[in-house]
């Protein structure tokens, strides 16, 4: 977790290579939700206090030295812990000048790969930074293309979620899976995570990742019951998501089994 002062603002870098380099924070990262097919990005650094490779970089734009390195960028809370971070490679700084933010601090533009981080999710992570996302339901409305994103934060963020409760629960838990809002497979994945872990919580985002979190560390552990309400429902949709499983009861059927070999016992309601 950033614990160096970060309160006020959003964004940290530490070097991959080295935590001891921590290359500073920033208000703002302009343009780092923008997505490209192959993950290059030209990022903002608004109010800016660069540090390590990353300051050492400015003293030569233009030139390969301004390469600083691959660093974590980490998302800060309101007290300036970390949410989550995102590897992000090659980043190189291409211009800088004083901010008009705060004296003292910098705007700096760098060019940098990420293809962790996807687009949509800004304000998901907005959610969690104010403390707004509190209450389950809250990726009913989203389009497809917005449920991944939605999972990406979950992913990303399951430890700070979890951070006051990061012991799994006590075998024999019952969980309410509601199956009304489970139209496709990443939907279903958006309602298993929150029927779990709560609002934003994750337990998978793919059939391999939740027979990994049922290995434990991820909220519970087997044995455990999962009671899936409208799961006639919720299977119908799944049958017809192409994406899902090919247009057959092939993910509806898998899962069941994982669930299974798992020591799962899933009520269907």
């Amino acid at each position: 977790m950033v614990d160096r002062a970060g309160e006020g603002f959003e964004y940290a870098l530490t070097s991959d290579e080295d935590e001891s380099d921590f290359w500073g924070f920033a208000q703002e990262a302009r343009g780092l939700f923008n997505g490209s097919e192959d993950g290059l990005r030209q990022v903002e650094l608004l109010g800016c206090s660069p540090r390590g490779a990353l300051l050492t970089s400015l003293d030569h734009l233009g030139g390969r030295r301004a390469y600083a390195g691959s660093a974590h960028l980490a998302l800060l809370d309101a007290e300036g812990s970390e949410m989550g971070s995102y590897f992000v490679g090659n980043v190189t700084a291409t211009a800088a000048k004083p901010s008009l933010r705060e004296e003292g601090l910098f705007d700096i533009t760098v060019r940098l790969w990420c293809d962790q981080l996807l687009p949509g999710s800004a304000w998901v992570w907005e959610l969690l930074r104010t403390g707004q996302l509190n209450r389950k339901g809250m990726w009913h409305s989203l389009p497809p293309e917005d449920r991944k994103a939605w999972l990406s934060v979950a992913l990303w963020s399951r430890q700070y979620q979890r951070r006051d409760q990061p012991e799994d629960t006590a075998p024999g838990e019952v969980f309410i899976l509601d199956g009304q809002q489970v139209v496709d497979a990443d939907s279903f994945y958006c309602a298993l995570g929150e029927a779990i872990n709560g609002p934003g919580g994750y337990f998978g985002w793919n059939l391999s990742a939740v027979d990994d979190c049922l290995g434990g560390r991820f909220g519970a552990a087997p044995p455990f019951t999962l009671e899936w309400q409208s799961s006639d429902i919720a299977r119908s949709r799944l049958v017809n998501d192409h994406a899902g499983n090919g247009g057959s009861d092939a993910f509806f059927e898998v899962l069941l089994e994982i669930f299974t070999d798992r020591g799962i016992d899933v009520l269907l309601r």
